[in-house]
């Protein structure tokens, strides 16, 4: 007999959650067994922070409906037809009234219409589609083509550590500051940190995504640790500054998605000063992060208040506008290096701009 379906108070609303009490995380050693209903609590108890960073952008969900389990994959692409989770980039049919969408364009020139959260009860109605991690845009629906943030991941390579992204980080603020810039900090849920700016919609996709590159690149100076090699061949055992997340349609997890890891982990905002003295992101879980909103100040509970300027940055571009490569699904872009492996490469089968050469 099916279990009966529950009721989450979401704002000013209940949102019906099916199979309540199906097992979306195995208990682990700090943590105990999570069902649906868990997580769709857990989002409307976060309510107000976790709708600061998607109120009015389209979003990407990414559902689990089966739940997290060792050796379950998330579908990337066609050839992933039998995998047990996946990304959904168009609102479904019969989505409630109260779920809005907004039209966007992807690299290819197609478009949409995704999920724009307008309100709590639109995450926890994905959770009851078996959303665990929200991705959203760096644009407001006012203007889909204008990202207002920059955004910085700090990605772990093979041979690094958590130690070493967070030490990275503690750069990536000192850069941000020699350039009167702000940003927060927040850890990724898994082993990486990210870094988010609020910036003025001023420029395209592609302006922000070359304020990344010369980020990443100023990085790379003051710290020997840090790469923005976009082959992992070349990368090393390094912190890898991931400029392309800066690209149109390419998202992260916004501050406080779950994510598809034992012990239903949290991507969550810190204080710098936190963040210095964090060992272990496991820490903040499901079960965790509410009371420690209930307990203290959401540490991004500023990030509205300053829209920065890109130009300083900018500038840096300009002072080496050298591309960078591309995501692959991407077409061809100008001046993008060819999208070979650099160790097999042939240079005679390549001309000056990139392109394939019969020979």
């Amino acid at each position: 007999m099916a279990t009966p379906a529950a009721f989450v108070q979401a704002g000013d609303r209940e949102v019906r959650v099916s199979s309540p009490d199906r097992v979306i995380y195995e208990a682990t050693e700090r943590t105990p067994e999570v069902t649906k209903l868990m997580v769709a609590q857990y989002f409307a108890d976060v309510g107000d922070p976790l709708m600061q960073a998607l109120r009015d952008r389209p979003t990407a969900l990414e559902r689990w409906p089966s739940g997290v389990r060792e050796g379950f994959k998330l579908a990337t692409g066609p050839q992933d037809k039998d995998a047990e989770a996946f990304y959904q980039k168009r609102i479904a049919k019969g989505a409630p009234d109260f779920v809005e969408a907004v039209e966007i364009t992807f690299p290819s020139g197609r478009k949409a219409s995704e999920i724009c959260p307008t309100e709590i009860a639109v995450p926890v109605w994905c959770a009851h589609m078996g959303t665990l991690t929200f991705h959203p845009w760096p644009t407001r629906r006012s203007d889909v083509d204008r990202p207002d943030e920059l955004r910085i991941d700090l990605d772990p390579q093979p041979g690094t550590s958590f130690a070493d992204a967070v030490r990275v980080a503690g750069a990536a603020r000192e850069l941000l500051a020699d350039l009167g810039i702000r940003g927060f900090a927040k850890t990724s849920g898994n082993r990486g940190v990210h870094v988010f700016v609020r910036i003025r919609p001023d420029w395209e996709f592609v302006d922000v995504r070359h304020a990344a590159i010369a980020f990443g690149r100023e990085l790379e100076k003051r710290d020997d640790g840090v790469t923005t090699a976009w082959w992992k061949e070349e990368r090393g055992s390094r912190i890898f500054v991931d400029y392309n997340q800066n690209c149109r349609d390419r998202t992260m997890a916004s501050a406080y998605s779950l994510r598809p890891l034992p012990g239903a982990p949290v991507s969550t905002p810190v204080t710098w000063e936190e963040l210095a003295e964090l060992d272990d992101p496991r820490g903040f879980n499901l079960v965790t992060v509410p009371q420690r909103l209930a307990e203290q100040p959401d540490p991004w509970a500023e990030i509205d208040e300053v829209a920065h300027d890109l130009t300083a940055l900018l500038d840096l571009w300009e002072q080496h506008p050298v591309e960078l490569n591309y995501p692959p699904d991407y077409p061809k872009m100008p001046g993008e290096p060819p999208r070979v492996q650099p160790s097999k490469k042939v240079a005679e089968h390549w001309d000056t701009d990139g392109n394939r050469v019969d020979t």
